[in-house]
């Protein structure tokens, strides 16, 4: 205990933890999706903390352009091709033996989130997608687990923290379909501003698990670090009709993916999108970050990673080069969003 306390002694002399508050921590369970650039800074911070077991999970590989932002990983872990799961956990476990850390490498659907968030207290979002964000919304309140919500792009960055039954949920703030397209990998990040949302989406954790809820800030805060803005959207009221923490439907539990098929033969997975794609909208989107040729029947994309983009305007895109479906959807993910 003596040596537990040293340890936590900084965090315990602040005085709304205290000793009573870090107790609290060591008992809690929380849930990471996604060990990317927001993920990995999650996780270092509340394994520092001493929060009791830290769930994480991610389906994708470490990759040399990660390193810039992504503050678990080096370059030990890009030659070994580590899953990014595995590499968080061996840094992870080194920072602190008495956090219980469960690393899975998977992908996040409505199929494998009954068994991530069993004996979940929180889930914080590290994603970099909207499709997989609202699949946690909706999880998170049709189950009533808090959700800790964070995005960050460019210079630009959105945090919340949801509670089901005491605020409004994501669907309130964001409509499914509104996403840009805009992605990290399309219009690029500085690392900052994702220290900036975790940091935020931490101390919110925080002030829940050690239950100081009148200290939450209650806002979904957004902000521009490189142009100096920032605003704070109260979360006092939900949006009449939202199907997720009004009307309880929780549609992303029930609406059907993109379709994913491997085309046998091929080397190639086709994912089916919901909506129609604008071909000359979306050469100008990719032509900064690739070689592109655009039809009017088609526009193919060659990726600096080897595989190519091929999308068609029916809303289909296919992912050339691979038949692996978590490698073509994190590609898909990375260039297309979500």
């Amino acid at each position: 205990m003596e040596k537990s306390l040293e340890r936590y002694s900084r965090q315990i002399r602040f005085s709304p933890i205290g000793e009573k508050g870090q107790l609290r921590l060591s008992e809690k369970s929380v849930l990471i999706v996604g060990i990317g650039a927001l993920g990995t800074v999650l996780a270092n911070h509340l394994v520092r903390a001493g929060v009791g077991l830290v769930r994480i999970v991610d389906r994708d590989y470490v990759e040399m352009s990660n390193l810039q932002r992504q503050m678990l990983f080096d370059e030990k872990d890009v030659n070994d091709s580590l899953p990014k799961a595995v590499a968080a956990e061996q840094k992870l476990k080194l920072i602190n033996s008495d956090v219980e850390i469960e690393a899975i490498v998977a992908d996040v659907t409505v199929e494998t989130l009954p068994d991530l968030i069993e004996g979940i207290d929180l889930v914080l979002d590290g994603t970099d997608n909207f499709r997989t964000r609202f699949l946690l919304n909706d999880v998170c309140f049709k189950n009533g687990i808090p959700f800790a919500y964070g995005g960050a792009v460019s210079a630009r960055g959105m945090s919340a923290l949801f509670i089901p039954g005491k605020t409004p949920c994501l669907r309130c703030f964001i409509s499914q379909g509104e996403g840009t397209g805009q992605t990290c990998d399309t219009i690029g990040v500085i690392s900052p501003v994702v220290d900036i949302v975790a940091s935020y989406q931490v101390i919110e954790v925080l002030k829940y698990l050690v239950g100081d809820e009148a200290a939450l800030r209650g806002t979904l805060r957004s902000f521009d670090v490189w142009r100096n803005h920032q605003f704070d959207l109260k979360m006092d009221s939900s949006k009449d009709g939202c199907p997720t923490c009004q009307l309880k439907e929780y549609p992303a539990l029930v609406e059907e993916e993109d379709h994913v098929t491997t085309l046998c033969g091929r080397e190639t997975v086709q994912i089916q999108r919901s909506e129609k794609t604008d071909l000359k909208l979306w050469a100008k989107k990719l032509e900064k970050v690739a070689a592109v040729h655009n039809t009017p029947f088609l526009l193919r994309v060659q990726l600096d990673e080897g595989e190519r983009l091929v999308l068609f305007p029916d809303g289909r895109v296919l992912v050339q080069g691979t038949e692996d479906i978590a490698r073509a959807k994190s590609l898909y993910s990375k260039y297309i969003g979500g």
